[in-house]
C-alpha cells in the first residue's frame, strides 16, 4: 500500500492532506457528516457504538454451551391488537430475536429479528440490509417493511403490507457496533466488505443449521442506500461458498438494491443532471459543478475496487459535489426532494430509540440493558475506505449464473438517485447488456394505476417507483410488497394479487 502512495497524482496528495485540518464542524469530516446523517432523522443514541468493556449487563445468550447463534421467541408487550386475532394466534405467528456469536471474530455478537410468514412456511426467506453505514435495520422494520408500524404513543400496529405477508423475513444489524449487535473488541469493526460479507454469510449458515426447515426455500438478499454495497458482496460471497460447497447450501435465486450506492464514478457523476432535471440548481450551478467532477472521477477510479488511499481522497473529492448542490437546494430534504427539512430534522424516527430503549421491550428481546445504536457514527467512519468502491463488478459473475438483480429506486430521491442508479445498471457489460439496454419501459401497475416503469431482460430488471422518495417501502408500501411478491415469484410484468388480510392469512 505504501508503494502505492508515492505513485498518486499530486493533486490526490493535497486531498488526502487536507484531511489534516479537518476539524469536527468541518463539513467535509466524515464525524461531521455521520452526526448529520443521524440528526436527519432525529435520532440521538446514547453510545457511538456497541463496543462494551463491562459486559455483565448484557445478556450474553450467544455463548449458552457451544451454540453459535440462540434465539428466542418473543413478543412486543406493546403491540396493539386491531385486527382482534387473540393471544393464541399472535404467539403462533413466529417471531423470533436472537444474537449469532460471530464465528470469525474476536468476541462479536450480531442481533438479528426473525419474523416467520404470514402466508405461508414455504414462502421465500428475505433478508435485509439498511444502509448508513452504520444503520439499524430496525429502522426498516417499523417505517418501512416490518410485520408492525411503530405509533407515535411507542405502541405497535399490524403493518398491512409488511414483506412478511409474503416472505419469511430476517432483519440484521450490521456491521458490528450497529443496533443491538455489539463487542467488547474494537479490531471486530469492519472495514470493507470482506469483513460484511464474511459475518453476514457465517450468519446464514447458523442461521439454516437452526432452521434446516427453510434451508431449501428460495432466498433473496434486499436492503437500500449504502446495502448497495453490502448486497453485491454478500450476494457474492453466498455464491463463492455454495460454487465451493461450504456448509449448508443457501438457495440464493436473487438480490435487490432499493436506492443504493453501487458505482460511484457513474452515480456522482450523475448528481448535477438529476438536480438540474428536477429544477434543484440552475444551469450555470450545472457547469459550475462539473468542473469538480475530474478529481472526482480521478481518484474513484485509483480507489477502483480493493480500497486504497484514494478512496479516501475519492470520499473528500466528491462529496463536495453532493454538499454543492445542498448548499444551492437550501433546506430540501435529500431523500425526498418534495419536501424540507426543519432545521437539521428531515424524518422523525425517535420513536424507535423510544420502544427500543425500554426496558419491557429490551427484556422481550433478551439484550439485557445493552443500549440501543441506532445509527453508528463509528462504523460510519470506520467503513470510509469502502465508500468509493465500485461493488458493481462483481454482478455480471452473478448474472450470467442466472441470479436475479432488481434494482429500483424511487424517484424523488437525490442521495441515491433514480438517474445514477439507472446509468450504472445499462452500463454494466454482461451477456444481456445489449438486449437489456433495448428493451422497453413497461408500466408497474398496482391495483390498475400506475406505481413505476421498469424494464426487464433475462435475470436483469430496474424498477423507477413513483411518488417515492429514498425508502420506497415507506412512501409506496402497496407497491414495494406487490413490488417483492412478483419479482419473487417470477417477474415484475405479473399481476399483482391484493395483499392477504392478516386475519385471512392465518
Amino acid at each position: 500500500m505504501n508503494n502505492f502512495i508515492f505513485i498518486l497524482p499530486p493533486f490526490l496528495f493535497l486531498i488526502i492532506a487536507s484531511t489534516a485540518a479537518l476539524t469536527l464542524d468541518n463539513p467535509s469530516c466524515p464525524s461531521t457528516l455521520a452526526k448529520e446523517m443521524i440528526r436527519d432523522f432525529n435520532l440521538f443514541p446514547q453510545r457511538s457504538v456497541n463496543i462494551l468493556k463491562n459486559q455483565n449487563d448484557v445478556l450474553r445468550s450467544a455463548s449458552v454451551g457451544d451454540k453459535k447463534l440462540v434465539e428466542k421467541r418473543f413478543k412486543f408487550p406493546n403491540f396493539v391488537d386491531l385486527n382482534g386475532l387473540g393471544a393464541s394466534v399472535v404467539d403462533d405467528l413466529g417471531h423470533h430475536a436472537g444474537y449469532y456469536q460471530i464465528e470469525h471474530s474476536h468476541d462479536a455478537r450480531m442481533f438479528y429479528f426473525f419474523f416467520e410468514s404470514r402466508g405461508h412456511k414455504t414462502d421465500p426467506v428475505v433478508i435485509w440490509l439498511t444502509g448508513g453505514p452504520g444503520c439499524s435495520s430496525e429502522l426498516a422494520l417499523f417505517y418501512e417493511n416490518g410485520p408492525f408500524k411503530i405509533e407515535k404513543n411507542s405502541s405497535l400496529v399490524w403493518n398491512e403490507y409488511g414483506w412478511d405477508q409474503a416472505s419469511n423475513l430476517l432483519f440484521v444489524d450490521q456491521p458490528t457496533g450497529t443496533g443491538f449487535s455489539y463487542s467488547s473488541d474494537r479490531r471486530d469493526i469492519r472495514h470493507n466488505e470482506q469483513g460484511v460479507s464474511d459475518d453476514l454469510y457465517d450468519f446464514l449458515q447458523a442461521f439454516f443449521k437452526e432452521h434446516p426447515e427453510y434451508a431449501k426455500n428460495d432466498f433473496f438478499i434486499t436492503g437500500e442506500s449504502y446495502a448497495g454495497h453490502y448486497i453485491p458482496a454478500f450476494a457474492a460471497r453466498v455464491h463463492e461458498g455454495n460454487k465451493a460447497k461450504q456448509g449448508i447450501h443457501i438457495n440464493l435465486k436473487g438480490f435487490a438494491i432499493g436506492n443504493g450506492l453501487t458505482d460511484p464514478l457513474i452515480q456522482y457523476k450523475a448528481y448535477t443532471d438529476y438536480a438540474l432535471d428536477m429544477g434543484i440548481i440552475q444551469e450555470s450551478d450545472h457547469k459550475s459543478i462539473n468542473r469538480r467532477l475530474p478529481v472526482c472521477e480521478t481518484a474513484i477510479k485509483l480507489c477502483g475496487t480493493d480500497g486504497t488511499a484514494a478512496c479516501m481522497a475519492a470520499y473528500l473529492a466528491c462529496n463536495t459535489i453532493f454538499s454543492s448542490i445542498k448548499s444551492i437546494a437550501g433546506n430540501i430534504n435529500h431523500y425526498d426532494i418534495r419536501k424540507q427539512c426543519e432545521g437539521r430534522l428531515c424524518y422523525d424516527f425517535s420513536d424507535m430509540e423510544n420502544l427500543l430503549s425500554k426496558k419491557s421491550v429490551k427484556d422481550a428481546l433478551g439484550v439485557g440493558d445493552i443500549d440501543f445504536v441506532s445509527c453508528s457514527p463509528v462504523v460510519y467512519q470506520a467503513m470510509i475506505m469502502d465508500w468509493m468502491r465500485n461493488l458493481e463488478v462483481g454482478i455480471p459473475h452473478l448474472l450470467e449464473d442466472g441470479i436475479k438483480l432488481l434494482v429500483y429506486a424511487g424517484e424523488y430521491d437525490l442521495i441515491c438517485n433514480w438517474l445514477g442508479n439507472s446509468r450504472w445498471v445499462h452500463a454494466m457489460e454482461w451477456s444481456g447488456q445489449k438486449e437489456f439496454v433495448a428493451s422497453a419501459d413497461v408500466p408497474f401497475e398496482v391495483d390498475g394505476s400506475e406505481a413505476g416503469l421498469f424494464k426487464t431482460h433475462g435475470p436483469l430488471s430496474f424498477l423507477k417507483v413513483h411518488d417515492a422518495g429514498h425508502m420506497v417501502p415507506m412512501d409506496q408500501p402497496k407497491a414495494a410488497l406487490s413490488m417483492l411478491k412478483r419479482w419473487t415469484r417470477g417477474s415484475l410484468s405479473e399481476s399483482a394479487a391484493e395483499p392477504e388480510s392478516v386475519a385471512s392469512s392465518m
